[in-house]
């Protein structure tokens, strides 16, 4: 940035001691380093926000350019005769979207709504099962 050397550091820290003083010169250099590092950033931050914008407008440019070469066109038509397509079997849709399949189907009997007097059978351990031991 700037092409500043030791003596030109030094030349400005004898006229800031002499102008100042050495009682105020600590709290100007402290004054002049926080402003210093606030310019910084600000230019930091400058460019690295051309530098996105650049970069995001080079994105897009891409993408119009990749855009005009996959063939717009040819994707609308294949979507379009999709839909041509699925046009002819709307006939096998069901009309009425209300009733579900399922409805038709008879409901699952419970032990209670049995026609035949049955009892139900319990599942536990028939006499003719081996017994398990316990191994302890």
């Amino acid at each position: 940035m700037f092409d500043i050397g030791f003596p030109e550091l030094a030349l400005v820290a004898v006229i800031g001691l002499l102008v100042l003083g050495p009682e105020r010169l600590p709290y100007a250099a402290r004054k002049t380093g926080l402003w210093v590092g606030r310019i910084r950033r600000m230019v930091s931050q400058m460019s690295s926000e051309i530098d996105r914008q650049l970069k995001a407008e080079e994105m897009r440019e891409r993408l119009r350019k990749e855009g005009d070469t996959l063939g717009l066109e040819k994707i609308q038509q294949t979507v379009n005769d999709a839909l041509a397509e699925a046009k002819k079997y709307e006939d096998m849709v069901e009309k009425n979207p209300a009733t579900p399949m399922s409805s038709k189907a008879s409901p699952p009997q419970t032990p209670s709504s049995r026609s035949d007097s049955q009892p139900v059978e319990s599942h536990t351990q028939s006499d003719d099962a081996p017994k398990q031991h316990d191994r302890s």
